[in-house]
């Protein structure tokens, strides 16, 4: 069964670490995402305030990084955010779909060195910006493949999106 998201509406971007949660939202036409926040997810009740996210920001579906090794394997990492991942999908009624993460967390962490935020801020700020070139990098390739009149892409575990690359709407790993 192929798992896609509405190609219309807001979509909830999510950096789910061990103990951060990073989130991010686009925009009705899913053109830009933006930062929407950090949930600890020690504090409890995590599930609760993502639930409350995506109803303030009527999302319709849900992109979640999905961290793979440079080889392009799954690890245990990926399968706990699997599993995080469906308890979230179940909660929310939404449809889910993966994306790679590859490198985002580095991509952000070195973004907020080069904007000049001291450590402190750029730790609180990292899983956010995280969020946000996950989401970012979904809504980019989706564009790029509804121009070239391709279908939505689907993975290799039942059709979700999670097999393409950052930055390459066309390959499946």
């Amino acid at each position: 069964m192929k798992v896609t998201v509405p190609a219309e509406g807001p979509l909830l971007g999510l950096d789910v670490g061990r103990r951060w949660v990073g989130l991010a939202v686009s925009d009705p036409l899913q053109v830009v995402a933006s930062g929407a926040g950090v949930i600890d997810r020690q504090a409890g009740g995590w599930l609760a305030r993502v639930g409350e996210v995506a109803r303030r920001h009527r999302v319709v579906g849900v992109v979640v990084g999905l961290p793979r090794r440079t080889d392009g394997s799954l690890g245990p990492e990926a399968s706990r955010v699997q599993k995080l991942a469906a308890r979230l999908e179940a909660s929310l009624g939404l449809p889910l779909v993966f994306w790679d993460e590859r490198l985002t967390t580095r991509q952000a962490e070195q973004a907020l060195l080069e904007g000049g935020l001291r450590r402190e801020r750029r730790r609180e700020l990292v899983d956010q910006a995280a969020a946000v070139l996950i989401l970012q990098g979904f809504l980019e390739a989706q564009r790029a493949r509804r121009r070239a009149g391709a279908a939505p892409p689907a993975g290799m575990d039942g059709g979700r999106q999670e097999d393409l690359a950052p930055g390459d709407p066309n390959s499946i790993l």
